[in-house]
């Protein structure tokens, strides 16, 4: 009877919320109340009040509501849940730094990983944030051609030429992470140099049968996005180009142009870019293949992020033979406006973090981008910056995942995911030598309709992310 009874005032609630001849006005888990709802999805830039009940709203309305927590969100903008497409280090110190900066979900969809399952059951300890990941072409590859490597290829799946053999059982290994419940699929060219275009076109092929979303690390410049493109539009298969400012740098604007293009001839294809001069990757892997060819300018620009040193050529080579993170200081702000401008270009950090050592990005992505870049630079309005950072990422893999559908937006039935924040102080304030250092500006946080950052307080305790997962 106690059920039943429960279950008749959720009836009621949802709709009454669903119908604007009723007010509800009690009953709700969480009320936000008071502030400037903007919802990217529907256009939505008011002040209403927002009631939540089993972590979906319930009501959206100028009505007032009362519920067992009332959040007073006056002067602040209520926004979706930020959706990174493109992060590493999934831990629990990364995403608490995430979560701090706006993200409710967390995506490893590049580098990915080559056993599905066991990722998901590694992540099943509570996080702060809802979580996901590819089955990674890099990963499959690795674990095909022997290579032990680590988090990238630093042997043979770098360097050899795969067989028919060796791709077949590369195909298989990608069907069974998509039928393990894949978010999409993952690419590493740049990290792969040995892949053919016709390896790369069995893997794209197989997600483009499955309507899966392909993500891509791009190699070899302007030729690679090249490669991606024709590929991807010889198949039809759905492309999602990563942090197009690292790959194309001087060269982002044309990037952008091609990729443009390529839209307007009809494939589906987007991007995504970081507000950040530096980038950082592995300093095994095989972009510094040639690193003692280069003059000591070029090693000088790179910053070991295990101690914040910039290295010369002794250091370099100890910290090659060593592996580990290295931030790359090769770009300037023109090219990463350049990069954000087009409309095509969402909001994700590449951010990786383990043990307080990494990138900034990782801390800072999206506060950055509306501090910098929306309120002092106004590179584009705050509701087209959102549009970036919640509804575009949601869009880009809700076909494949329907999970997605409810996210990245506030209306009645999403998911209450939702980010609170002052668009007059946010800003970024990680460093490169101190990258997990908090956001500010981020008010209050709700994953799954619990308060995670309360009053720009994390509660080490509220950690109620979700597997995202395809069914």
């Amino acid at each position: 009877m106690k059920n039943y009874a429960s279950h008749l005032v959720l009836l009621i609630l949802t709709v009454a919320a669903c119908s604007p001849s009723v007010k509800v006005t009690t009953g709700f888990d969480v009320v936000i109340y008071g502030g400037q709802v903007m919802d990217p999805e529907s256009g939505t830039d008011a002040v209403l009040n927002i009631g939540i009940i089993d972590g979906t709203i319930r009501a959206l309305t100028k009505d007032s509501l009362s519920g067992n927590r009332n959040i007073n969100a006056r002067g602040l903008v209520v926004s979706p849940g930020f959706v990174d497409l493109h992060c590493h280090g999934m831990t629990n110190d990364a995403f608490a730094l995430m979560v701090q900066d706006g993200v409710t979900t967390g995506l490893e969809l590049e580098v990915g990983t080559g056993n599905v399952n066991q990722w998901y059951e590694d992540q099943s300890e509570a996080q702060y944030v809802n979580y996901g990941v590819s089955i990674g072409h890099i990963k499959v590859r690795m674990e095909v051609m022997g290579d032990e490597g680590g988090f990238l290829p630093s042997g043979l799946a770098k360097t050899t030429v795969a067989n028919e053999e060796q791709i077949s059982k590369i195909n298989d290994l990608i069907e069974i992470g998509l039928d393990q419940g894949a978010v999409g699929v993952g690419f590493g060219l740049a990290y792969t140099p040995a892949a053919t275009t016709a390896e790369f076109e069995s893997v794209l092929q197989i997600a483009a049968n499955r309507g899966a979303s392909s993500h891509i690390h791009l190699r070899a410049g302007k030729e690679g996005l090249e490669e991606a493109i024709k590929s991807a539009s010889k198949i039809g298969a759905s492309l999602h180009i990563v942090h197009i400012n690292s790959s194309g740098a001087e060269h982002s604007a044309e990037f952008i142009k091609l990729i443009e293009q390529a839209v307007a001839d009809g494939n589906d294809i987007s991007t995504e870019a970081y507000p950040y001069e530096a980038g950082m990757t592995m300093i095994e892997s095989s972009l510094f293949d040639e690193w003692e060819t280069w003059d000591d300018d070029q090693i000088g620009i790179h910053q070991w992020s295990e101690t914040g040193e910039f290295l010369n050529r002794e250091s370099f080579g100890k910290y090659r033979q060593q592996g580990g993170g290295v931030i790359i200081h090769s770009r300037t702000d023109d090219m990463t406006e350049a990069a954000l401008n087009s409309p095509l270009t969402m909001i994700a950090s590449d951010g990786f973090l383990e043990d307080g050592k990494g990138h900034p990005r990782t801390s800072g992505t999206f506060s950055k981008v509306l501090g910098k870049y929306v309120r002092e630079k106004k590179l584009y309005s705050l509701m087209d910056a959102l549009r970036r950072m919640t509804i575009a990422p949601a869009q880009r893999l809700e076909k494949y995942v329907p999970a997605m559908s409810k996210k990245g937006r506030i209306r009645v039935d999403a998911d209450a995911d939702i980010t609170v924040f002052d668009p007059t102080s946010i800003i970024d304030k990680a460093t490169y030598t101190d990258p997990a250092i908090p956001s500010d500006g981020i008010a209050f946080v709700l994953v799954d309709g619990k308060v995670v950052v309360d009053d720009g307080e994390l509660l080490t305790e509220a950690k109620y992310g979700k597997a995202v997962r395809k069914e």
